[in-house]
């Protein structure tokens, strides 16, 4: 860890230095003032950007829309060139002090580097560069823009987007210099693309190519193509064309350049930029942009302290980059099957980490975007029926595999107790039929044949993350339980219900942990003192039974049934005293290099413990914990969440505890918190209004001395999806002391 830190010290200390001596360049175009409103003005996308490489938010200052296809914006790498580390997945890491361009799209917040599709870059003197210097004092962004100056051209470069377009404005210091570089064959990090095509179209004064993306994720599908159309408002007075990347000059100081992408065909790819930018300017476009950030962030509106709007302002919009619009603005969608289909009364969406949303994220939709989760819902039926089984981690046109387990049951599941109207019944059919081993993603038929023959994952039959994969199938196999019993198909219930108990049958009563466990019912005890990642930094295999962490993250991973779990640490109090011991044992400090082995929500795997201790009569624990979480592990700084955002995962976990309540996933209730804000008040698709108003709180005065919802004392804690969505007012009474 020490040899790590140092490393990491001297990579960021270098390129920070870039960056010093990039500040003394002067140029004559001055950024323009931010472009905001009532809400917007509280994001800051540059939050998670930056920090301990391969430990930060991984999140972009990209422009973007909400939920769009079209995420542009700033791909960065070393003084040197270097952008194959996976620093920030998304592309764009803050200590980097140069730029390749500014490509069209990224996943936010994941683990995974995919897209980066025709980057552009100012040419310098109307020549290609590889990479241009720039500086975070002549950078800006907000909600639907980024912009930045780059002195070595001698340009600013502003550009903004709709659902499936990018708006640039390039304004130059001298008309000669007018030229910017189009790279078909771009991509992020350390993938590929093939059939790279480009050409300029004079008849139409339009730019149209195509590439097939080969990256982290849509390599193990056999690749993604993705087609573009673009235009200007005057001829280029030239252009070059070299091994996919075409250089374009012009005669004027200003440049507006337009660009539309299509993952089905460049007929689509113009029809899309024809209907979302056509003839507008620039300002207009991002004017739109803004405006639709403020309809989505509106759907809550707090009353907070300064400090407090920005990170909860930053986290909604950040929960509400992915999942992608895959749908072409005629109905146009490229299919599992490799198959262009039509989305009828709804909008095919992808790029959903559901192993990690389906914990908030997904949950934050079904009450303030309830549109996306209907998209959500129908676009992971429809993948199931041309790919044959429910996605784990579908990503652009086909599946990741990333990941393990079915977190799909969990979104569905959720989704039908909340009152959401799909074919249920088919959902079920692809649970079960996976449950069984018939159908499967990956090793799916191999696990769920092991795991209903033995009860557990041998460690022996299944080898990597075997504890982890029956923690995680138990929790599962309960949502399926629970549709179907919604469903009315009792035996089926039944059936599940006995399943998700197979958590019990790898606890090591010796140990009390979960641990691994041989096909000959042997255990096979570990440190719990270390965790997986010392396996991936020393290339060791001894942690291999745990996924992202280690024996004391997976510990409490028994949402289905924490009273169960009680009952095997054999007393509430002895559970209560092992969970807050893991609650204060968790790093030091945000987003650290080394997260430990205690309570760490920058990964998944443990973000609901805060709220176990409700379980256990504890709920000053629950309070307690929570408001630690919100006031420590967010903030406004550039590492200013605790891990990968994940799609936004994170992110909404702060959104939902900081209003004060927080989902049982896979189910239609909620937990009781302890909120950051003085008040919200949350709009409703049904017209209706939620509010949340919270008497004498204070960073102090953490803990609830009462709650009532609609005048209605909560003595257990929990509120259904069912009261919510009827409206009226979730009130608390803080206090300084349980």
């Amino acid at each position: 860890m020490k040899l790590l830190r140092i490393i990491v010290s001297l990579f960021v200390t270098v390129e920070m230095l870039f960056s010093c001596l990039i500040g003394g360049y002067k140029l004559r175009i001055a950024l323009p003032e931010p472009q905001t409103g009532a809400l917007t003005q509280y994001v800051d996308p540059f939050v998670g950007t930056g920090g301990i490489p391969w430990a930060c938010a991984m999140l972009s200052p990209a422009a973007c829309v909400p939920f769009g296809s079209v995420r542009v914006g700033p791909d960065t790498c070393t003084a040197f060139g270097t952008a194959r580390l996976r620093v920030n997945t998304s592309g764009s890491f803050y200590e980097y002090s140069h730029l390749l361009g500014f490509s069209l799209g990224r996943l936010s917040g994941t683990g995974a580097q995919d897209y980066g599709m025709f980057r552009v870059l100012p040419c310098v003197k109307g020549k290609a560069v590889k990479r241009l210097p720039y500086s975070h004092a002549q950078e800006s962004a907000a909600p639907g823009y980024y912009g930045v100056a780059l002195p070595t051209a001698g340009a600013l470069c502003e550009m903004t987007a709709t659902a499936h377009c990018a708006a640039f404005r390039f304004t130059f210091s001298k008309a000669g210099d007018a030229a910017i570089c189009v790279d078909a064959g771009s991509c992020i990090g350390s993938g590929h693309t093939e059939n790279t095509a480009i050409e300029y179209v004079a008849a139409e004064n339009a730019l149209t190519a195509r590439a097939r993306l080969h990256d982290a994720f849509s390599d193990r599908y056999g690749g993604l193509t993705v087609y573009l159309y673009a235009t200007f408002d005057s001829a280029p007075s030239g252009t070059d064309l070299n091994d996919g990347k075409m250089v374009l000059r012009f005669a004027e100081k200003e440049l507006n350049y337009r660009a539309g992408i299509s993952f089905v065909s460049a007929e689509n790819a113009k029809e899309n930029l024809a209907a979302e930018v056509g003839g507008k300017s620039f300002d207009a476009v991002r004017g739109a942009a803004v405006d639709e950030w403020e309809d989505r962030l509106a759907s809550v509106q707090i009353d907070a302290d300064e400090t407090t709007k920005r990170v909860f302002y930053t986290a909604l919009y950040h929960s509400m980059i992915m999942p992608t619009d895959f749908t072409d603005v005629n109905g146009d969608y490229l299919g599992f099957d490799k198959a262009v289909h039509r989305a009828e009364n709804y909008t095919y969406r992808t790029d959903m980490s559901l192993w990690d949303t389906c914990r908030t994220t997904h949950s934050l939709y079904t009450l303030i975007a309830p549109d996306i989760q209907r998209d959500s819902v129908e676009s992971l039926l429809a993948m199931a029926e041309q790919g044959g089984v429910l996605p784990r981690w579908p990503m652009g046109g086909g599946y990741s595999g990333s990941m393990f387990g079915n977190p799909a049951n969990i979104v569905l599941t959720e989704s039908y107790l909340k009152g959401f109207s799909f074919d249920a019944e088919k959902a079920l059919q692809y649970m079960v039929r996976c449950a069984n081993g018939e159908i499967g993603d990956g090793d799916l038929k191999k696990e769920m044949t092991a795991l209903n023959q033995y009860g557990y994952l041998p460690d022996d039959v299944i080898g990597r993350y075997s504890v982890s994969k029956t923690l995680e199938f138990s929790w599962e196999n309960a949502a399926v339980s629970r549709l179907a019993a919604a469903l009315g198909k009792t035996e089926t219930a039944e059936d599940f219900a006995a399943r998700s108990q197979y958590y019990k049958n790898i606890w090591d009563g010796d140990t009390e942990y979960f641990m691994p466990r041989s096909a000959d019912g042997t255990f096979h005890p570990i440190t719990t003192h270390i965790t997986s990642f010392f396996d991936d930094i020393f290339g060791t295999d001894y942690f291999h039974a745990f996924c992202e962490g280690g024996a004391d993250h997976w510990r409490w991973s028994v949402q289905q049934d924490p009273q169960g779990l009680i009952d095997l640490f054999g007393s509430k109090e002895k559970f209560v005293k092992e969970l807050d011991k893991f609650m204060q044992n968790a790093s030091l400090r945000r987003a650290d290099i080394d997260p430990g082995t205690g309570y760490w929500i920058g990964n998944q795997h443990d973000i609901h413990t805060p709220y176990l201790f409700l379980a256990a009569g504890r709920p000053d624990l629950t309070q307690k914990w929570v408001r630690w979480t919100l006031a420590n592990r967010f903030s406004t700084d550039i590492n200013g969440l605790d891990g990968n955002d994940d799609g936004g995962t994170l992110s909404a976990w702060y959104v939902f505890s900081a209003l004060g309540f927080y989902p049982n996933a896979g189910t239609a209730d909620y937990f009781i918190g302890s909120p950051a804000v003085n008040g919200a008040t949350l709009r409703l698709e049904n017209g209706k209004t939620l509010t949340v108003t919270v008497h004498n709180n204070s960073a102090g005065n953490v803990y609830v001395r009462s709650v009532t919802f609609n005048g209605k004392p909560v003595s257990d804690y929990t509120v259904t999806h069912e009261a919510l969505l009827g409206g009226g007012e979730l009130a608390f009474d803080m206090a300084p002391a349980p």
